[in-house]
């Protein structure tokens, strides 16, 4: 895939980048609203890694990272998974590293995913789930366009914490209308 975007290289995931993506996923404010706990060892990361390739092997699944230009760091990952090809769609995950937020990175990052989806793998919908608790994950896919849904309570279980669920998509027929094309 690899795609660039004005700040970013979005690409795929390599052995070399265990190093970050241990970093990013490890960190326990990046992972508050995940569906999994904070990784505890590189070993999770060269696993995600293995899975990624397999991922990108099989074209069942695309986990990417997110590189910054200006000094190659991965800073984040994005991924388009859950695919049911007949009726062409698929789920968006994403990720960032603490320092980075606030920066619109991931709005940049997603803004080109969500082109790709649309219009080079022809996709029909995009959906995302995430914790309502979770207010900056909302306004990200708010500002691509992602309508809420539905909403699914005591959905996750991590740990001993009980988290519901909001579920948002997006229509490529809206996304166009949006002029986001």
């Amino acid at each position: 895939m690899p795609f660039d975007t004005q700040r970013l290289t979005i690409r795929q995931l390599t052995d070399a980048d265990a190093p970050a993506l241990y970093a990013i996923f490890s960190h326990p404010e990046v992972m508050r609203y995940w569906a999994s706990l904070p990784w505890t060892s590189i070993t999770q990361a060269e696993e995600r890694l293995a899975h990624a390739q397999e991922g990108y092997r099989s074209e069942e699944g695309f986990q990417w990272g997110i590189e910054r230009k200006e000094d190659g760091a991965l800073i984040g990952t994005c991924s388009l998974f859950s695919f049911h090809r007949p009726s062409r769609r698929a789920e968006i995950g994403y990720a960032l590293g603490r320092l980075y937020w606030g920066k619109g990175y991931m709005n940049e990052a997603l803004t080109g995913l969500v082109a790709y989806a649309f219009t080079t793998l022809d996709l029909n919908r995009l959906e995302a789930d995430i914790d309502p608790r979770n207010d900056a994950s909302a306004k990200t896919l708010e500002r691509l366009g992602f309508q809420k849904e539905g909403f699914m309570p005591e959905r996750w279980i991590v740990g001993d914490e009980v988290s519901d669920t909001w579920f948002y998509g997006l229509l490529r027929r809206n996304w166009r209308e949006e002029g986001r094309r």
